[in-house]
């Protein structure tokens, strides 16, 4: 017994069996370490070994029976099986670890073949090795292989082409395509089909030779951040506005306010496009960055849009064949505006600025306010502009920001509802000094210089409030940018008779 135990060991613990199983090993503990997502892989590829090296044994035991050609059989078998484990291994470390830190991304199809070329040279050599010659095999099954090729054409095709698609870089994972009717991101590629995710979260599977045959539209890649998607918004204005002035108001405010997901370059155009009856019709062009949120984009797009053509008292086109159902006559038209006065009114009386007016010079300020809605990112107005507007807050929140040379731009306030802003540039001529942003959408009434300066001018003593309110502003913000500006070259804020003196001087008084 113990001679056949010596035996069978003998035959099974050959010379380069233990650097077989220490090489194994050593990539195994590689693998499992550096490739987290590939450690089941690896655990099934050890059990497989073990498998193999289990079946090693056996071949060795029935060689101690003097079973000598079943023997060999059943060694060279896991032979080769245990060295396709090791070879898958060693590919793993090679294409997965190596070159990816080296800068080479070699395709998933590419490191198949590489590793079934080394498969089919290992299991020639190991025939060879046994004294089978491997040319003999291959004319004998040339008839086999022509039939089975000619029967698995199609699969052939899908393989092949699935093959090109990898080596030539036309389609990666995580591109997004479009395919005939179908829009989608590929999440796989696969010897025999692409696998696309919709938008809706179906699966579609699209055999290799479809997309070599037939024309795909790629729009987007992972690996290229850079590369957007032009978006087009189509939206129609009555004959009413300006053309000029439609482009430049909307093109000023996609460009200038804070979208998520949309471009900053390339910049967005407005174009018109045709004559309609009743209309002029126009496109936005934009530039989305990621495919995947495209209808709240364009959503977000088009409420900034309409926003901006309220703000300019421009009116979305009708189409001419609707009909009115309601007709509102001008006694209820007037009763709605003198209603929405009154409420202005009310909303008056509770902000500081304006709380010593009588009642008619709140109905005549109330009366000129301009409905001026923003949506959330809009800048309501910039650094540096000229002050034409004074603003009051009716609903939402919006950020005040402050530019500083040498430091990025810094969040100085919040505006609330019931709040007004914007009073310092009207009231003293000076250009902004801060940067509104609308932090939601927001709803704001403007009211224009020539009206301030005429309610300020009928009623003087109203100046020294307005001086009040500035001034105690003037000192929050004084305190506020002396931490980026040199404090030696920053000026003392000035007295509350200077901001006096500064409004009567612009105002003439």
């Amino acid at each position: 017994m113990d001679g056949l135990i010596s035996k069978t060991v003998a035959y099974f613990w050959l010379p380069e069996t233990k650097y077989v199983i220490a090489v194994f090993v050593a990539f195994a503990l590689i693998s499992w370490q550096l490739l987290p997502s590939e450690r089941r892989r690896v655990g099934r590829t050890a059990v497989f070994f073990a498998v193999c090296l289990a079946g090693q044994f056996a071949g060795a035991l029935f060689e101690a029976f003097d079973y000598s050609r079943l023997a060999v059989i059943i060694h060279e078998t896991f032979v080769i099986c245990s060295g396709f484990a090791l070879f898958r291994l060693i590919g793993h470390v090679v294409f997965r670890i190596a070159l990816p830190r080296v800068g080479i991304d070699v395709a998933r199809i590419a490191e198949d073949i590489v590793l079934l070329g080394i498969y089919v040279a290992f299991i020639i050599a190991r025939l060879h090795l046994i004294g089978l010659d491997p040319s003999s095999l291959l004319t004998t099954s040339a008839l086999i292989t022509a039939v089975l090729a000619f029967a698995m054409q199609d699969t052939l095709g899908n393989v092949l082409g699935g093959v090109a698609l990898q080596l030539d870089n036309s389609l990666q994972t995580g591109d997004w395509v479009k395919l005939d009717d179908l829009t989608g991101r590929v999440i796989q590629i696969r010897w025999r089909q692409t696998t696309i995710r919709t938008r809706n979260g179906e699966l579609v599977i699209v055999p290799n030779s479809q997309l070599m045959r037939g024309r795909f539209t790629l729009f987007g890649r992972d690996s290229k951040p850079e590369w957007p998607w032009r978006r087009w918004i189509w939206f129609n204005v009555t004959y009413d506005s300006s053309p000029t002035l439609v482009i430049q108001k909307v093109e000023k405010v996609i460009s200038t306010a804070e979208i998520p997901n949309v471009a900053r370059e390339p910049a967005p155009s407005c174009v018109l496009m045709e004559f309609g009856p009743g209309y002029a019709r126009y496109a936005l062009r934009y530039w989305m960055i990621d495919p995947q949120p495209d209808d709240p984009t364009d959503s977000a797009v088009r409420v900034h849009v309409f926003a901006a053509l309220q703000r300019a008292g421009m009116q979305l086109a009708v189409p001419e064949q609707s009909v009115h159902v309601t007709k509102e006559n001008e006694a209820y038209r007037e009763s709605l505006r003198q209603r929405e006065i009154e409420k202005r009114i009310v909303d008056l009386r509770k902000l500081e600025l304006f709380a010593g007016l009588r009642e008619d010079e709140l109905r005549t300020i109330s009366e000129r306010m301009v409905y001026a809605p923003f949506a959330r990112g809009a800048i309501i107005f910039e650094q540096g502009e000229t002050a034409h507007w004074l603003y009051l807050l009716a609903s939402g929140e919006a950020e005040v920001l402050i530019d500083f040379p040498g430091h990025p731009r810094q969040h100085f306030r919040m505006i609330h509802a019931g709040s007004t802003f914007g009073e310092r540039g009207v009231m003293t001529g000076e250009p902004r000094r801060d940067t509104v942003i609308a932090k939601t959408d927001v709803v704001c009434y403007r009211l224009d210089q020539a009206t301030v300066e005429e309610v300020v001018r009928s009623r003087p003593e109203i100046a020294e409030a307005i001086a009040h309110i500035l001034w105690r502003r003037e000192v929050e913000m004084h305190s506020f940018t002396r931490q980026f500006i040199d404090a030696s070259a920053s000026p003392p804020a000035p007295p509350k008779s200077g901001m006096l003196d500064k409004i009567r001087e612009f105002l003439g008084l």
